[in-house]
């Protein structure tokens, strides 16, 4: 992979922080502390953000990155199925692989950072830490997801007009 796909994969992705943060002051700016249980929660929400994230990052940035291929401003990595085994492990489709990601983001993310808040014996934030936690949790959960999301639309885009003859020469 080159310095180019490596720079598009982590850095032209990560836009979560700021996108998160806005969400979590919409969401919650009447209340004064957010509690770590309950329907408008720290649980709550990560959660959903554990869940949606994946998803939505899924949905959009596919097509986003299948869009970036086609016009050669990122190149095909020239990989399948047959050659990367591993990248079988998710479905073809667009919507399959996005669901697919919200129930891995729901297993592989939101416990662990529940079961910290409960073992530092948190219960609850200001509203002020919690927009900057949230921002930081789907930052976080977004540099691990969106390179993945990205990847796999790379690998199964289709080739950007003259990749063959680049790839040949």
């Amino acid at each position: 992979m080159s310095q180019a796909q490596r720079r598009y994969l982590l850095l032209e992705q990560g836009f979560n922080f700021l996108l998160n943060a806005a969400i979590a002051w919409l969401m919650f700016r009447g209340a004064d502390v957010v509690p770590l249980w309950g329907q408008q929660s720290i649980a709550g929400d990560t959660i959903g953000t554990s869940v949606i994230l994946p998803f939505l990052t899924c949905l959009i940035a596919t097509r986003l990155v299948r869009g970036h291929v086609r016009s050669g401003k990122v190149a095909p990595l020239g990989w399948s199925r047959d050659t990367q085994p591993w990248i079988g492990w998710l479905p073809r489709g667009t919507l399959a692989r996005g669901l697919a990601l919200g129930g891995a983001g729901l297993l592989v993310f939101a416990p662990p950072v529940l079961l910290a808040h409960v073992a530092l014996g948190v219960t609850n934030l200001d509203l002020g830490r919690f927009v900057v936690f949230k921002a930081s949790f789907a930052a976080a959960e977004a540099l691990v997801v969106t390179p993945l999301v990205a990847l796999w639309a790379i690998v199964e885009g289709p080739a950007a007009p003259g990749a063959a003859v680049r790839a040949a020469g």
